[in-house]
């Protein structure tokens, strides 16, 4: 029997492979959905490996911030109520009788109440928010008191701000903590942006949804993102309007959220927030923006200003109140709005914000600096030091050495000298100057000026080197005092001289005047700067010792090695001389020129603190003889001019004129600035001015415009003050014509004395004898009278009127026993 296969029904048979289609399909999606979830977990991963390594680590790259010095306030300093106008506004403090806040004043007569805002110049040494009540009299502080202990003495008022070192990325920000961010700004932004800010997990969809239906019913355009969905567009992503840009948006949101406080969200988008755009700089952050419209701390700012910033993050081009001032005031008031509507400010405070003006400043201390020269200094001495991106990413805080006082002056002088000179003729129409100024017992550069009107990156203060002229006849003096072979009353020859030169030629220098003058003192050579007696001198002395003692000045150029360098035909800028200038100016001391103080990080720590770095450069003596040599070129020489400063300032320095004038130069200095100023061309052609018609008038106008101290030089020990005869250098008598009483070496006084001083020596010695011879004959009678014996049997030989029996032999040997005497 055959047995027969069983058959399946047929909806059994169709439902097997249906089956097993729905298995393959449901595998396939199930793997899927596990590929996708397992790809979503990591993309996720990537995601927040992404927000916690930007957000734990360095966020942002921080400009490095420059400063003046501070002020310091004590009994006693010279500062007067001019001085203390212009500081104040340099920090833009605002006159309040009640000064209740930070930044502000009050001035009574001569009394100052000065609520200030403090300063952090390292983590040890930080300056806190105080009250300074101060009298000012006499231009000098006479009483001070402040709300803060003070172990010094010294209170000091803030530094100025005078520029920035930026990052290549052009984003500029000024770092707040939430603490000094004022609390009505807060709570504008959460009123406008983000209401449900401290109930939401990241993303809104009470606002998402709200947004929606308000942009399909007509109304106007809005977004929904929550403040750190803004956050996280600005901070990690684009303003690309794509739906990968959002839903990133949004993951990255809640990942931010789950990780960090509501705090340290809002802190990080209170300084990311883009608010403007300074030139090619971005303005980030309500901190830098406080200032970059106002030219004030964000804590300073009233209610209707932290709403107007507030207003700016939904549009900083469309709200910007430079441009668009009545848009911003809508926004302003749209904001002040919100916050009443939420509770945050009264009525009344509304009403009032609402009156106010937007108080924007024209010109923001933000932008560009006022001082560029200095700070154009400032970074390279930086550069020497630091790298590049260290200095523009890191946040480090420098304090410079610039005096805004000193500063202001410089700018002030230049400005208006030039534009007299320039009006001279077409010969100065193109007129340029440079003037560097520095404290000569610290070598701290207080003022630069060494451009035009806008800074090209050319800084003639180091950049121009230029022939000097005779700045540079004092170190030949100096030479010949040193050496002993001459001193202040010393004959120096300027007749016509002829050097041979090294190829064969000859050189003729001639004084400016074309006159010779034949023999003259020392001193005159120099203050009326003849050109052949220095060559003469120069020559004596030889090339090669007149280069190694600009190397004890400081000079670094190599000297040429010809002997028209004696009469300044080296090229030197400003700054170099200055350096010269310092040491005659501190007794032979040098310290190197510097433009910082200190340089901190971000964390308050000293990186970087310029000490003293003084040595003997000249010898005392010698350097105190130079001293007077240069105060006779200010009293009888080249430099007359300066004598109107005031005639007990005891003022010392030295003209300096180029060939075919094209350089005018002046060095100088009072007892607490030494300052040098250029004057010429930039195409070197001809300006028709000397030294002491076109560079000594700026100098004149700059020192008269800062308050100078007297030139008071130690006298050494080394040094005695003795009538001398002026041209020969010889001894002398005060009694003589041409007698002067002058400081000279101990080590190498005069053997020699003048004919005048040897009669009146004579004549003195004469009438000494006579009177000796007189007295003892009158005792010898007087004895005799009383019987008396005349001791040693004393027989006085009578004496002419003019002495002539034995003191003749003495002037042989006249030095030893009468040097006292001359």
């Amino acid at each position: 029997m055959r047995k027969s296969n069983p058959k399946l029904p047929q909806s059994a048979a169709s439902t097997l492979p249906s089956q097993q289609r729905g298995i393959v399909f449901s595998s396939i999606l199930l793997i899927i959905v596990i590929v996708g979830m397992v790809l979503l977990a990591l993309y996720l991963v990537k995601l927040d490996r992404t927000i916690t390594h930007k957000f734990e680590g360095k966020r942002w790259d921080i400009p490095a911030k420059v400063y003046s010095q501070p002020l310091e306030l004590y009994q006693g300093a010279a500062v007067d109520n001019s001085m203390m106008k212009t500081w104040l506004e340099l920090l833009n403090y605002r006159s309040n009788k009640a000064y209740d806040r930070t930044g502000s004043f009050y001035k009574s007569g001569n009394n100052y109440f000065i609520h200030t805002r403090g300063f952090t110049y390292s983590a040890n040494d930080i300056d806190k928010e105080q009250v300074i009540k101060m009298t000012i009299a006499n231009d000098k502080i006479k009483t001070i008191q402040s709300t803060e202990q003070n172990k010094t003495g010294i209170i000091r008022l803030e530094p100025v701000s005078i520029g920035g070192i930026y990052p290549d990325s052009n984003e500029d920000r000024m770092v707040v903590s939430l603490d000094d961010v004022p609390q009505p700004l807060i709570d504008a932004l959460i009123a406008t942006e983000d209401r449900g800010f401290y109930e939401h997990k990241g993303v809104s969809i009470r606002g998402i949804a709200r947004a929606v239906i308000n942009n399909f019913s007509g109304g106007s355009m809005q977004g929904g993102s929550t403040i750190t969905q803004q956050l996280i567009k600005n901070f990690y992503l684009n303003s690309d309007r794509t739906l990968k840009r959002k839903a990133n948006e949004a993951l990255m949101a809640v990942l931010l959220e789950l990780h960090y406080s509501k705090d340290e969200i809002l802190q990080t988008y209170l300084n990311e927030i883009y608010l403007g755009q300074n030139g090619n700089r971005s303005i980030n952050g309500f901190g830098l923006a406080a200032q970059f419209y106002f030219n004030q701390p964000l804590n300073e700012l009233r209610l209707d200003q932290q709403a107007m910033l507030v207003g700016m993050a939904k549009g900083p081009s469309v709200y910007n109140p430079r441009r668009h001032p009545n848009d911003s005031k809508a926004r302003r008031d749209v904001v002040l709005n919100n916050m009443l509507q939420m509770g945050s400010i009264s009525q009344e405070q509304y009403d009032t914000a609402l009156e106010k003006p937007l108080g924007v400043v024209d010109k923001p201390v933000e932008g560009k600096s006022q001082f560029p020269d200095f700070l154009d200094i400032v970074k390279r001495e930086l550069n020497d030091v630091y790298y590049s991106d260290d200095l523009k990413n890191e946040g480090l805080t420098i304090i410079s050495t610039l005096d805004p006082i000193a500063q202001l002056a410089a700018d002030k002088a230049v400005d208006k000298k030039l534009g007299e000179l320039r009006r001279n003729s077409s010969k100065t129409k193109d007129l340029q100057s440079a003037l560097v100024s520095a404290n000569p017992e610290t070598g701290e550069l207080v003022a630069v000026v060494g451009s035009g009107s806008e800074f090209t990156g050319f800084n003639r203060a180091v950049d121009a080197k230029r022939q000097v002229g005779s700045l540079l006849k004092p170190v030949i003096y100096m030479t010949a005092l040193e050496s002993g072979r001459y001193n202040l009353a010393s004959p120096v020859d300027d007749s016509p001289i002829t050097v041979n030169l090294g190829d064969g030629s000859k050189w003729n220098p001639k004084n400016y005047a074309g006159r010779d003058h034949g023999y003259v003192p020392l001193t005159t050579a120099l203050a009326k700067s003849y050109n052949q007696s220095a060559v003469r001198l120069g020559m004596e002395f030889g090339i090669d010792t007149f280069a190694k003692q600009l190397r004890r000045l400081g000079i670094e150029e190599k000297i040429p090695a010809y002997p028209s360098a004696l009469l300044g035909s080296v090229n030197l800028s400003p700054m170099d001389m200055l350096g010269v200038y310092q040491v005659f100016a501190t007794g032979g001391f040098r310290t190197p020129i510097h433009s910082i103080r200190t340089v901190i990080d971000n964390r308050g720590r000293i990186l970087q603190r310029t000490g003293l770095n003084t040595q003997r450069s000249i010898p005392p003596e010698t350097n105190y003889l130079t001293n007077y040599a240069l105060q006779e070129v200010v009293k009888n020489g080249t430099a007359k001019r300066a004598k109107s400063l005031g005639s007990n300032l005891n003022l010392a320095g030295k003209t300096g004129t180029t060939n075919d004038y094209r350089d005018a130069w002046f060095a100088g200095y009072s007892g607490n600035y030494v300052s040098v100023v250029w004057v010429g061309r930039d195409d070197n052609k001809p300006i028709g001015l000397s030294g002491g018609t076109g560079a000594l008038p700026v100098w004149v106008d700059y020192m008269n415009r800062i308050k100078l101290t007297p030139v008071a030089m130690p006298e050494p020990e080394g040094i005695e003050w003795l009538w001398l005869e002026n041209n020969t250098g010889k001894l002398s008598n005060e009694r003589c014509a041409s007698a002067r009483y002058l400081p000279v070496m101990s080590a190498h006084l005069p053997e020699e004395a003048s004919s005048c001083a040897i009669s009146l020596y004579q004549q003195e010695q004469a009438r000494g004898q006579i009177q000796w011879e007189n007295e003892q004959g009158s005792i010898n009678q007087q004895r005799q009278r009383e019987g008396l014996n005349i001791p040693n049997s004393e027989v006085i030989e009578p004496t002419d009127e003019d002495g002539d029996n034995d003191t003749q032999k003495r002037t042989d040997t006249w030095y030893n026993r009468a040097l006292e005497w001359f």
